[in-house]
């Protein structure tokens, strides 16, 4: 994936942006078959994309939180980026050289028009780093590039033994499940999201929950030598499916309390995930995570998923 390279002229010229330059449509609700055969076309890398997309389709733009653009202005779509919390440029992979920057650059003036509205830049890593390398003369200092995060995939029953006590969480543990939530958003991001009742990231969780998209191993207080000592039970591991369309259900959010890192939960507890989902929801399951973060690449290899693609996400 990403076969092309941005060319060298893209960073800080004026001029890869003006009047003479291919430009972007916003999308209406007559495109989005369209938009979403494109996003079809690599299901696995426009997954986020398209969800919205989906959204859109059923319920409206507005539903969706954000905007689509297409690319070119007239005729038919080579490229889309979904525009909402998140920017996702998603180019046809047939898409390569001067029009593959055409479309980057074109998708880049409309978000320099607007200016920055989403809290990160994601997608497949050329794609990314090449939007992020024309708007950042213009846009605010980014506080993170993470440029190196494997996408990776399964289709197939994993090739370890499901956690039997991995299930989807109820709207009854909310109450348990938003902090667990919280806590996993601050060691991944960096800071701690507003999660007060009634706020975006609680109605967030909440929606997760009652779609059945939320899983989680509940344990009892004092289940083990260092086990929480609070009034119920607590998250000892969870994930959640935070983007799901196109055939492809992509997990976010995974998280093992602290207190029980180490024990081996997080493959077992993965491998349910993989089981329930394909069974339930999407036959392909994929995620991507940091390359650094070594401990996870090695439990996600280990439950069968294998690298499909390089993702890159721009933090602001």
């Amino acid at each position: 994936m990403g076969g092309w390279r941005p060319a060298v002229r893209a960073r800080g010229d004026a001029r890869g942006l003006d009047a003479r330059r291919p430009r972007a449509r916003v999308l209406g609700q007559e495109d989005l078959v369209e938009a979403r055969a494109l996003c079809a076309r690599d299901p696995v890398t426009s997954v986020l994309a398209a969800a919205r997309l989906e959204v859109a389709a059923v319920a409206g733009f507005a539903a969706a939180g954000g905007q689509a653009w297409g690319f070119p202005a007239t005729g038919p779509l080579v490229a889309v980026c979904w525009s909402g919390a998140n920017l996702v440029p998603v180019l046809s992979p047939d898409l390569v050289g001067r029009d593959a920057d055409d479309a980057v650059a074109a998708f880049a003036a409309t978000a320099r028009a607007q200016g920055r509205r989403s809290s990160s830049i994601v997608g497949d890593r050329t794609a990314a780093l090449a939007l992020w390398d024309l708007l950042a003369p213009r846009w605010p200092p980014a506080r993170e590039v993470r440029a190196d995060q494997p996408s990776l995939a399964i289709a197939r029953d994993p090739d370890v033994e499901p956690d039997a006590l991995v299930r989807r969480s109820t709207l009854g543990e909310v109450d348990a499940v938003l902090p667990a939530c919280v806590r996993m958003f601050a060691e991944e991001v960096g800071y701690a999201p507003a999660a007060s009742p009634g706020s975006a990231y609680a109605l967030r969780v909440r929606s997760l929950v009652a779609e059945g998209r939320s899983f989680v191993r509940m344990e009892a207080p004092g289940s083990a030598p260092d086990a929480g000592t609070g009034p119920g039970p607590f998250v000892a591991f969870k994930a959640e499916l935070g983007a799901v369309a196109g055939g492809v259900a992509q997990v976010q959010g995974v998280w093992v309390d602290p207190l029980r890192r180490g024990r081996g939960l997080a493959a077992p507890g993965m491998a349910a995930v993989v089981v329930a989902t394909r069974r339930e929801v999407a036959p392909v399951v994929s995620l991507y995570v940091n390359a650094f973060n070594a401990p996870a690449l090695a439990t996600y290899r280990r439950v069968g998923f294998e690298q499909v693609g390089t993702f890159t996400t721009v933090l602001f």
